[in-house]
């Protein structure tokens, strides 16, 4: 076991990435995942961890769900992938179902392979179908790394080596409908917003702001484009977070859980007044293997459960239960933690200091549970398991973290 290990760290140091190497080595993170079920991932010596990240909320149903698994088995035996030039059952019953679960009108869907596709396309029929340029975007956001998801992601260590990006971009203060109401003007074509910021931290908006965003995009001929990508699919404890907010969207993106965590799959939802350019010109935006029949066939499984199981409510009670414990937890530890926040099963825990992070995302693992950081705000750990958790597990996490909190004090004195 321990020459595998050690092989595939060298693979990873000579031809994947050295600096991700030298990270994974420096936080303890130096073994192999080998197996995973449910809410557990097993490492290549068998010991045995909770996900409690999930794949930055991709595995929603748990790892290998076996519904999802099946669907997919039975449409290998058919046809993997898609000719593209004949009508795709699945991709067909795949709009539908998104057209059912999504909120208000919106109604098309362009069925692609990630998040940051989606947010790709999702840009380019905003600015087709407006006949205008100008993007409105967070400071603090996060929406992908492929060009034109970038140059929207509001984070300039990320933005900066790739400059320049899109023209006509601009990025205000998330939850400052003031700042919004500053920017925006008749020349401009959408405002992209996470309902939560997930990379940033988990930043929830007042319960008024979605809805200002929706009267400012109204009163200036602009789309409201919501990222969902990682929010989505019952993560918040709704099917979608703009649900909380009452607020429907011009499109929407969708990515990460909607393939059960077997398959890779995203889509952009739109209403018909905006698709009206895309049916015009049906070939303008294409993707070779997006909406492929494997990846469609994932995704109606993961729905349909989400659904049969009723995960979606479970992800509500499970998070209220979740943040309460960590809320009393964090009162013992005020010098350590500076806030507890989320809705659903998407949980950030705020530290002090973005060292604190590190220390407890090392103990836990130790501990046996798996968390990371948000992605543009280390001080902020987050914890997105799977919406299958029981809470006998919440306890071992809430325990676990516990116990870690008390050796960093210790390691702070």
């Amino acid at each position: 076991m321990k020459e595998i290990v050690t092989e595939t760290i060298v693979d990873y140091e000579n031809h994947v990435n050295l600096g991700m190497a030298r990270l994974f080595k420096i936080m303890g993170l130096d073994t192999l995942e080998w197996k995973a079920s449910g809410t557990m991932i097993e490492d290549i010596e068998g010991n045995k961890y909770i996900d409690c990240l999930g794949g930055y909320g991709t595995f929603a149903l748990g790892h290998r769900p076996a519904e999802v698994i099946e669907a997919v088995k039975e449409q290998l035996d058919l046809m993997p992938l898609s000719s593209k030039v004949l009508f795709n059952q699945a991709l067909g019953q795949l709009s539908r179902k998104l057209a059912e679960i999504t909120p208000g009108r919106l109604q098309y869907s362009f069925v692609c392979n990630s998040g940051t596709e989606a947010v790709e396309g999702a840009l380019k029929l905003a600015r087709m179908a407006t006949g205008k340029n100008r993007i409105i975007a967070a400071v603090n956001s996060f929406h992908g790394k492929s060009l034109g998801s970038l140059s929207v992601t509001g984070r300039d260590i990320f933005r900066n080596p790739f400059k320049p990006l899109l023209p006509e971009i601009e990025h205000v203060i998330f939850g400052d409908l003031e700042d919004l109401a500053k920017s925006i003007n008749h020349e401009t074509a959408a405002v992209i917003l996470e309902p939560i910021q997930g990379e940033g931290g988990i930043i929830l908006p007042s319960e008024n702001y979605l809805a200002g965003a929706r009267e400012l995009c109204d009163n200036y001929g602009a789309l409201l484009i919501l990222d969902e990508i990682q929010t989505g699919i019952g993560r918040t404890g709704k099917m979608f977070a703009c649900e909380h907010y009452n607020v429907v969207p011009d499109i929407l993106t969708t990515a990460k859980a909607l393939g059960g965590g077997v398959m890779p799959v995203g889509a952009f939802i739109a209403t018909p007044e905006v698709w009206e350019v895309f049916n015009t010109a049906p070939f303008i935006h294409t993707s070779t293997f997006g909406g492929n029949p494997l990846a469609c066939r994932a995704a109606i499984a993961t729905l349909n459960t989400l659904e049969e199981k009723g995960l979606v409510q479970k992800a509500a009670e499970s998070g209220e239960y979740l943040l309460n414990r960590l809320t009393d937890l964090a009162k013992n530890y005020p010098d350590i933690i500076n806030d507890v926040r989320g809705k659903g099963l998407m949980v950030g825990i705020e530290f002090q200091h973005e060292s604190y992070g590190g220390l407890l995302i090392s103990e836990l693992f130790e501990a046996g549970i798996v968390v990371a950081y948000t992605l543009n705000q280390q001080k902020v750990i987050r914890l997105e398991p799977p919406l299958i958790i029981s809470q006998e597990e919440i306890d071992k996490v809430v325990d676990a973290l516990k116990n870690a909190l008390t050796k960093v004090v210790e390691l702070a004195s």
